[in-house]
């Protein structure tokens, strides 16, 4: 307002000066004009000089000059006349002004002074500003210099923030709003912005109906950061809640409940108005909250595919209603879980031999076993019926299964103590009928005591035993002819028995001290040749290996005398040593092992002889057979028909006796490991049809039928051809060899998985079950009243090759029925060597 004021008072003062110099700019030229005229009349009156001019030329410049001066006395009389009426009218408006601006100034104090504010006003950012308004708002002094010091009657919090702010405005112009509590108590509302190129900052103490606003305002503020910080809340919950309107509708919904819905977020769920309980839930509850108020349940939902049991509550608000759900699926199960697990122990417990029974802290039973009911033979209708302790105890008493007592009632107060014992506490009844119970009563961590009763009559009666036993044990080690001692796992010797102190000639009184295995060591010592013995057996009672084992080793004495010694770990951690006197069985096996090489030596003798007389007769024979084919086809001259048949009968006890040197050399280099396998695909068909046709001659001499059977889809296997046939000739000529005339004899083969199968059997005799084991031994040939004639190889040679090929051979019969061979090869296994199969 003081600006308004002088810069009127400035346009007041530069009216005057206007006016003056246009009547003198006007005025000045004629007044240079008169003073020239006046100037040279002057100087002609006193002397003529040149500027003298002509008398009437002079008289009438003296009147011009009196004319102009007139002209310039009325010009100036009328221009001042003009300019004071100027004058006076401007000096009007100006007084019209001012007394307007005077009016403005008083109603812009009235205005400032209506309200308790105090303004701050800058012009420039580095200069001082001014300051109006009442300073006792923030000062008892009216100093206006305090209002600048925010922090003197200001928060520091505040008065710093506010100290920003005014910085921001006079740096940037940034306009600033806050509301602010003095430390007198006082509410402020400081506004800053730019107002006409000056930075202003108002500073209004709100009271009354502001100070309500602005507390309102506060209030509303916290009320929505309250709300935010409580949705945010809601969002962080695992368990869905929400909000409805008062159309029903949901209003907003927490993340988890989005999730329930399958929605994006609380947004997409309120917008889509996805609902988490079915439609008669959702009837049911705002029923509940037109009724109540309140619905509260436990409700099941489908949430993301699962089907989940929720403790729902919805509660009816002045704009609505508000939920809560949480997922008790989690705790339905461990209820269901624990549930179980208390059956479970119940049942457990039920079946115990143990009895127990459970009181609760006012000492009523809570449970019990059949071991209980049985132990004390109560009705159960009378246990169901939760008799306290002393009820059971006075009804124990009244039927005799007590212990006797002279004062049963302290003994009562005793066994009752137990439900203000820390500790459990165990004691022996026994009762008149001679059991022997062990009681526990064990203290209860939420109160009340647990009791255990277990029969200990027959636990009494094992300890008898045992100690018993002991003794016989005792005496039965004491009477052993075998050297016993145990050694602690301090390798101190517990006991010995007579044998080993006699044994080892160690005096038995010195056993009292528990001598170290060391010094039982030195002791012993000279009997042997070295220590080997004692190092050991010190190294099984002493050593701390990760396994114990126990040691077995025959030692040879100085004295003659043979000892087998074993050490054998016991439970305990101790160890028993044994010795052995085996003097005599020693000389008896070492007779044995001498006879038992010299038989090893005299069979290879045998099998070198065997070896060595056949390759030599193969040769004779072969020439024999050679010759004799020759005469038979008479390439040497004719022969008779009785020669001929003799040739004939050369030929065949000479090809039978070449089988019997080939078998014999077969055998003998499966022996030696030489014989080697041809592996090839085998035909199964054909080669059964390649051994019949080899049994040809002896089926029409023996007038005996052979039946060849073989599955369609028997196909081939990968073996040793030749062999093949062999062990098919070998079992066709054995059961021909047992059949009567008239008898069939069937060779058959079938496919059985990844195995080959061939059965050859006969109706013949059979083979007695005394004979049966030895079938397959060398030479080993039994008759049994048939033609059948032989070494004894065949079936030896029969079984060498069967397993040459990874194959086995498996023989039934019954004595007086017939006889089945059964050889099974594999289809694709890879035959073994002859030296695996020896």
């Amino acid at each position: 307002m003081q600006l308004t004021t002088r810069s009127a008072r400035a346009r007041i003062r530069s009216g005057g000066p206007s006016l003056r110099a246009l009547a003198c700019r006007a005025v000045a030229p004629l007044v240079v004009v008169a003073l020239c005229c006046a100037a040279g009349a002057a100087q002609a009156e006193a002397g003529g000089g040149p500027l003298a001019l002509e008398e009437p030329f002079a008289t009438d410049l003296s009147g011009l000059v009196i004319l102009l001066l007139l002209f310039f006395s009325v010009l100036t009389a009328s221009l001042h006349l003009v300019g004071r009426r100027r004058w006076t009218q401007r000096e009007a408006e100006l007084a019209s002004e001012l007394t307007r601006t005077r009016a403005a100034l008083d109603r812009a104090n009235l205005f400032l002074a209506s309200e308790p504010q105090i303004l701050l006003a800058w012009d420039r950012p580095d200069g001082e500003p001014r300051i109006e308004g009442d300073f006792s708002l923030v000062a008892d002094a009216p100093s206006p210099r305090r209002v600048l010091a925010f922090a003197s009657w200001l928060e520091p919090a505040i008065a710093a923030n506010l100290q920003h702010a005014v910085e921001r405005l006079l740096g940037r112009g940034e306009a600033f709003s806050l509301a602010a509590a003095s430390l007198k108590g006082r509410h402020f509302e400081i506004d800053g912005r730019a107002v006409a190129g000056c930075a202003v900052v108002r500073i209004l103490d709100v009271s009354g109906e502001r100070l309500q606003l602005a507390r309102l305002r506060d209030s509303h503020a916290q009320a929505n950061a309250a709300l935010d910080a409580l949705r945010a809340l809601l969002d962080a919950i695992p368990g869905p809640a929400w909000t409805r309107g008062v159309d029903g509708r949901i209003a907003w919904a927490n993340l988890a409940y989005a999730r329930a819905v399958e929605a994006a977020d609380g947004a997409d769920a309120v917008a889509r108005g996805v609902e988490l309980f079915d439609q008669a839930l959702g009837a049911e509850a705002a029923q509940a909250r037109a009724d109540s108020g309140v619905w509260r349940r436990r409700a099941p939902a489908v949430v993301a595919g699962g089907r989940k049991l929720f403790e729902a509550t919805e509660v009816a608000t002045a704009d609505g209603a508000a939920g809560l759900a949480s997922d008790l699926s989690e705790l339905e199960t461990a209820r269901v879980e624990m549930e179980r697990h208390l059956d479970a122990y119940s049942r457990m417990l039920d079946q115990l031999s143990t009895a127990v029974a459970i009181f609760d802290r006012a000492k009523k039973l809570t449970f019990y076993n059949a071991a209980y009911r049985q132990i004390w033979s109560l009705d159960p209708a009378f246990l169901d019926s939760q008799p306290t302790n002393g009820e059971i105890l006075d009804r124990l008493r009244s039927t005799r299964q007590l212990p006797e007592q002279a004062d049963f009632r302290s003994w009562k107060a005793q066994a009752l103590a137990a439900y203000q014992a820390i500790e459990p506490i165990e004691s022996v009844w026994h009762l008149p009928d001679g059991r022997a119970l062990r009681v526990v009563a064990s203290p209860n961590p939420q109160g009340g005591v647990t009791y255990l009763f277990d029969d200990a009559t027959q636990s009494y009666a094992l300890a008898s035993q045992v100690n018993a036993m002991t003794r016989v044990q005792g005496e039965t080690l004491d009477a052993l002819k075998e050297g016993v001692a145990v050694f602690g796992a301090d390798g101190r010797m517990k006991l010995i028995n007579p044998a080993f102190a006699e044994m080892w000639r160690f005096d038995p009184a010195r056993a009292v001290d528990r001598p170290h295995i060391d010094e039982l060591a030195r002791l012993c010592a000279p009997l042997l040749d070295d220590g080997q013995l004692w190092d050991g057996l010190r190294a099984r009672i002493v050593d701390l290996p990760e396994e114990r084992r126990g040691f077995e080793m025959r030692v040879a004495r100085k004295d003659g005398l043979a000892l087998d010694c074993a050490a054998l770990p016991l439970p305990d951690g101790a160890t028993l040593l044994t010795f052995l006197d085996v003097t005599a069985s020693a000389n008896v096996e070492r007779a044995l092992t001498e006879r038992n090489q010299a038989l090893i030596s005299a069979e290879k003798l045998r099998n070198d002889f065997v070896n060595h007389v056949s390759y030599e007769l193969r040769t004779p024979l072969t020439n024999i057979i050679g010759f004799t084919q020759l005469l038979a086809d008479g390439g040497v001259g004719p022969l008779n028909p009785r020669q001929l048949e003799y040739a004939g009968f050369i030929t065949k006890s000479s090809a039978a006796l070449l089988a019997i040197i080939n078998d014999i050399l077969d055998l003998a280099s499966i022996d030696a490991g030489a014989l080697e396998l041809r592996p090839e695909d085998v035909d199964v068909v054909e080669a059964m049809k390649a051994a019949a046709e080899g049994v040809q001659d002896r089926l029409s001499d023996s007038k005996i039928e052979l039946r060849i059977v073989a599955t369609d889809d028997v196909g081939s296997l990968r073996a040793d051809g030749r062999r093949i046939r062999q062990v098919l000739f070998n079992l066709l000529s054995n059961a021909i060899g047992f059949s009567a005339p008239g008898q069939t004899v069937t060779l058959a083969a079938m496919r059985r998985g990844d195995e080959i199968v061939f059965k050859v059997s006969d109706r013949g005799r059979g083979i007695p079950n005394d004979v049966l084991d030895r079938v397959f031994d060398r030479f080993e040939s039994h008759t049994g009243g048939s033609r059948h004639r032989g070494p004894g190889l065949g079936l030896s040679i029969v079984r060498a090759l069967v397993e040459l090929h990874g194959g086995r051979v498996q023989i039934d019969s019954v004595y007086g029925e017939g006889t089945t061979v059964t050889c099974v090869f594999p289809i694709d296994g890879a035959p073994r060597q002859a030296s695996a199969a020896a």
